[in-house]
């Protein structure tokens, strides 16, 4: 039986819900969950304070309804078993997730998925800024698990990616695997300004329509269909993320840099007949 959590009220004022997790809250009774501190603004309050809160977590299933656009923190830090949020979402969802499934049917704000370590992080909608990112400060962004945006993206997705892979269908802002140290990054869409600026290593796959200008700082290294693209494109599709059948066929330019920081990234681009 799944846990199910929807608002008791409308309010402008901010809640964030981190902890409340699938394996947390497992094996749980539901007065014990209903007592869980959250905080609503500046002030701790119990979750039945703010939330209806009916069903078991028994089965490792928690679904959160109604509206949640001033809810952050959602999944945060989730370690196993399967949450979805039903609607648009807040910040911080995902993030620092090692493990289990979390689902967005709507969009999410900034840091989605900032910092993961593992699971599956599938938003269905589109994300803010710093998605899969590394928060201020932070020497490490994401560095496990999987990132399906199915809408667009904000600036800065994959900021100091270490690992993982994250795909975006939609566009994505300026500077995407901005300071990348490895992992993948794949753009459907049409991107901004400084693509893989200052990527050390990693691969920034640019798979849109309009062409992409390049920082100076690559240099074009060969032209082909890399076996391990069309593998990731695989991986994709059987996580029911929808690609082109085209890719697997398409000229691939591959590129090396960014040369001020070793240039031993990969950025590829398609060429499009």
């Amino acid at each position: 039986m799944t846990l199910v959590i929807s608002p008791a009220f409308s309010s402008p004022v901010p809640t964030e819900v981190s902890g409340i997790t699938p394996d947390r809250l497992a094996g749980m009774l539901l007065p014990e969950i209903e007592r869980i501190p959250v905080l609503h603004g500046n002030h701790s309050i119990p979750l039945a304070e703010r939330f209806h809160v009916t069903g078991s977590p028994c089965d490792m299933n928690i679904r959160f309804e109604g509206d949640l656009e001033g809810v952050h923190w959602i999944g945060a830090g989730m370690t196993s078993g399967h949450l979805t949020a039903d609607g648009s979402v807040g910040r911080h969802t995902g993030s620092g997730m090692s493990g289990g499934t979390l689902t967005v049917t709507g969009s999410a704000s900034g840091w989605a998925g900032a910092e993961m370590r593992g699971g599956l992080l599938q938003v269905h909608g589109s994300t803010g800024p710093l998605a899969g990112g590394a928060y201020r400060g932070a020497a490490k962004g994401m560095t496990g698990g999987t990132l399906l945006i199915h809408g667009d993206a904000g600036s800065e997705a994959g900021l100091a990616m270490r690992r993982g892979l994250i795909a975006i269908r939609g566009t994505c802002q300026d500077f995407p695997a901005f300071n990348m140290l490895a992992g993948a990054l794949f753009v459907f869409g049409n991107v901004g300004l400084s693509p893989g600026a200052g990527m050390r290593r990693g691969t920034l796959a640019l798979l849109g329509n309009q062409p992409v200008p390049l920082l100076p700082t690559f240099r074009f290294s060969a032209r082909l269909q890399p076996t391990a693209f069309r593998l990731v494109l695989r991986r994709l599709e059987r996580l029911q993320f929808p690609i082109d059948p085209g890719l697997y066929t398409a000229p691939i330019d591959i590129f090396r840099g960014d040369l001020v920081t070793g240039g031993k990234g990969e950025l590829l681009r398609v060429r499009r007949a």
